[in-house]
């Protein structure tokens, strides 16, 4: 039977499951060619929503560990982002916003982001448990050094997600996992609304 982690078990889990995320992200960008270097966009201004307590919980253990003041700012950016992100999800568009977490072009918590943070850059794949699969692109540079090749790597993160799911269960504990609503937040919402209830 599956027991629930105490979170610094967890925490130590989950840094080791990013770890291999970054060896494969970097295997497959080295292999585009694909670099961020005088990027003149910034992915951190995708509207992404994240799915999971335990990503939630260490990205607010990253924080934590901030200088009080360096904390407050990005606290006040995130409830500025969510205000902003409302008004343009009213006016029916996709917020396109700068994450509160970025500091000229940089994480402030780059040891603690998150899953898809991690992997949006290349193409990579989710198959369900069900046979259907959904690719992703990657961002705009990805897209254009893939639109002129014959062939290209396309990052499979199923194996990833599956482990951060089984993570999840045993952070959540497995009587709690079914009866908890499901997370479909931004990083923003995370910090604004704090310490997720497990």
């Amino acid at each position: 039977m599956t027991k629930k982690l105490l979170p610094a078990q967890a925490f130590r889990k989950l840094a080791a499951l990013y770890a291999d995320m970054q060896d494969a992200y970097v295997r497959h960008a080295q292999t585009l060619g694909l670099t961020c270097d005088n990027c003149p966009d910034n992915c951190c201004t995708s509207y992404f929503q994240h799915h999971t307590r335990i990503e939630w919980a260490f990205l607010l253990q990253g924080l934590s560990e901030l200088p009080p003041e360096r904390r407050a700012e990005y606290e006040k950016r995130a409830r500025a982002y969510v205000r902003e992100a409302g008004d343009a999800l009213a006016r029916g568009e996709r917020p396109h916003i700068m994450c509160p977490l970025n500091d000229d072009g940089r994480c402030g918590v780059y040891m603690h982001r998150l899953m898809i943070c991690r992997l949006h850059g290349v193409p990579n794949r989710l198959r369900y448990p069900n046979g259907r699969s959904v690719d992703f692109p990657g961002c705009f540079r990805s897209q254009e050094l893939c639109a002129s090749a014959d062939s290209f790597p396309v990052l499979d993160r199923t194996a990833f997600y599956t482990r951060l799911m089984e993570l999840e269960v045993q952070f959540v504990g497995p009587a709690r996992i079914r009866s908890l609503p499901r997370v479909d937040l931004t990083l923003a919402e995370m910090i604004v609304q704090g310490t997720p209830k497990s």
